[in-house]
């Protein structure tokens, strides 16, 4: 029999999901994890994702969402975005696990002769690996909470599966807590609630070896009690160990919702202290959401991905947080780049560019950043919201032909790739990644926002703008307000005289928080509000670098 190892005393809870992907495992996670901070618990957290890709930089943000980047350049799945939002903290690479790397890994350790010419196998080698990152990530902290990507009964999922059970049985069964989180359709040509597919996932985990200690069951609405207790006999845990959990109007209700649930006790043994979550915070900020507002502020948000909003779900969260501190009803409206007009600019208080890649939709753009120097429309653009802007200027400013080398190589293109990316433009994992410094020009629009003139964001490009070109930029309406240290790179741009017309290379919305709004969201609601009295000097910021 394999000895249990010992790990200091750090407690694991490791998150699966059943019937579908997409069904809350992640919010789940961090909704646990904020419940256990407010018991005064240190916390980590990783995710586990089976894909066979190496990182989430090149997967398809119509598919999977957005690419969340960490502080030390990770491009990581979304669900990142939820742990740091949640749980007030800056993760980093090592709160990510994907397939494809640790198989990438292994690989190397062959070839390198590590092995010593040993069959190397999915059991015990890669599932090993596995449990090596989770201990690494999980270094220093009280709990570590682990979350697999996925349902279980996948089959790329089966190793990481397996690696859960033994590391289980590694650390002892009171350090391992394993939550189960299913979902339970409702039909409505029989108007019953069906617990069948849910059963039959949480077979599947007991197959797998693994009883778990708290299911979580999501529906639609709420579901009678009876299928709380069928779940409950069939998942082989007490009535008091699950969870019924309807779709809320906000996310942020959940971390209250467990701490005043059955499950607290649980949570409670299972760290070894009877502390009452402190859950204030939490309160605070849903009453917060909840509000009586009667300004309407209207954000349109220029982009392509129109048919998931999860492609710029950090953007979104940014704006809500801002929303909600502001006291203003949000509205966002999705102006579609590849049809964007002048009569769509106008139906909205504000305007927002995101960052992407790619030509398409690209001119609809850079016509939203004319359109908001023309009209002195607030607005804010995020990495390439920053390229579209520039180039709006410059055609402004005389160079009619101005463009990016990304969409088209002319003489006049005022934003090109940095001299160390050359050659790179179609590899993975090879762009300007993670946080990085910028330093504001004193009394500028950024500076003031920031309450500084030296600061830290993260990046996500490999364009750059070309300072060959900032007296026609300048001619056609902004200034460059901020730069990397050294002066090579642009890192914020800004039009003088206009209510709020301002943009960074940077990716701002990654470090902004529910409880703490970034200021450059800050800024455009409160500039984009009616009768805006003044230019925003917002007290809640980021935490200082």
């Amino acid at each position: 029999m394999e000895a249990k190892i010992d790990m200091g005393k750090t407690k694991y809870i490791f998150v699966t999901g059943g019937v579908l992907s997409g069904v809350g495992k992640g919010i789940t996670a961090a909704s646990i994890g904020a419940v256990l901070q407010a018991k005064g618990k240190s916390l980590s957290i990783q995710k586990c994702d089976p894909y066979l890709n190496v990182d989430a930089g090149l997967l398809n943000p119509a598919e999977h969402g957005e690419c969340f980047v960490t502080k030390d350049g990770a491009e990581t799945d979304l669900d990142l975005g939820h742990y740091e939002r949640f749980l007030d903290i800056e993760v980093t690479q090592q709160s990510a696990t994907l397939s494809g790397r640790l198989l990438k890994e292994l690989i190397d350790d062959e070839r390198a002769g590590k092995f010593e010419g040993k069959t190397v196998q999915l059991v015990p080698h890669l599932t090993r690996a596995i449990q090596r990152k989770i201990e690494l990530a999980s270094e220093g902290s009280d709990v570590h909470i682990v979350e697999l990507g996925g349902t279980v009964g996948d089959y790329e999922g089966l190793s990481f599966v397996e690696a859960f059970r033994e590391f289980g049985r590694r650390v002892g069964r009171e350090n391992a807590l394993f939550v189960h989180v299913v979902y339970v359709p409702y039909i409505g040509t029989s108007k019953e609630f069906k617990s069948k597919p849910a059963q039959n996932a949480l077979s599947d985990l007991r197959g797998f070896g693994i009883v778990p200690d708290i299911i979580i069951v999501r529906t639609d609405s709420p579901a009678p009690e009876s299928i709380k207790r069928k779940i409950a006999m069939f998942g082989g845990v007490p009535d008091d160990a699950v969870l019924m959990m309807p779709n809320v109007d906000s996310v942020f209700k959940i971390p209250e919702r467990i701490a005043e649930s059955t499950l607290l006790p649980i949570l409670n043994h299972f760290v070894g202290d009877e502390v009452a979550p402190d859950m204030r915070r939490w309160q605070g900020l849903v009453s917060m959401q909840e509000s009586d507002k009667s300004e309407v502020v209207r954000i349109g948000l220029v982009a392509k991905y129109l048919d998931n909003e999860d492609t710029y779900l950090s953007v979104l969260e940014a704006l809500k947080s801002a929303a909600w501190h502001e006291g203003v009803v949000l509205e966002t409206t999705w102006i579609n780049a590849e049809t964007a007009t002048d009569e769509d600019f106008a139906t909205v208080d504000g305007l927002l560019v995101p960052g992407g890649f790619g030509v398409r939709g690209v001119e609809g753009k850079v016509a939203a950043a004319r359109y908001a120097l023309e009209h002195d429309v607030p607005y804010l653009g995020i990495c390439l919201g920053l390229q579209t802007l520039v180039i709006a200027a410059a055609r402004r400013g005389g160079l009619g032909h101005a463009n990016s080398d990304e969409f088209e190589k002319s003489g006049q293109n005022v934003v090109y790739i940095m001299e160390d990316q050359v050659g790179k433009e179609s590899t993975g994992g090879t762009l300007r990644l993670g946080d990085y410094p910028a330093q504001l020009v004193p009394d500028s629009l950024a500076a003031r926002l920031y309450d500084g003139t030296t600061i830290v964001e993260r990046h996500r490009h490999r364009y750059e703008v070309n300072q060959a070109f900032l007296e026609q930029i300048e001619k056609g309406g902004i200034v460059v307000s901020g730069t990397s240290p050294d002066g090579r790179l642009v890192e914020f741009v800004e039009a003088p005289g206009k209510r709020y017309i301002i943009a960074t290379q940077a990716h701002p919305e990654f470090r902004s928080r529910p409880m703490r709004p970034h200021p450059l969201f800050g800024g455009l609601i409160h500039a984009a509000r009616p009768r805006s009295p003044h230019l925003p000097t917002p007290d809640n910021r980021p935490a200082a670098n």
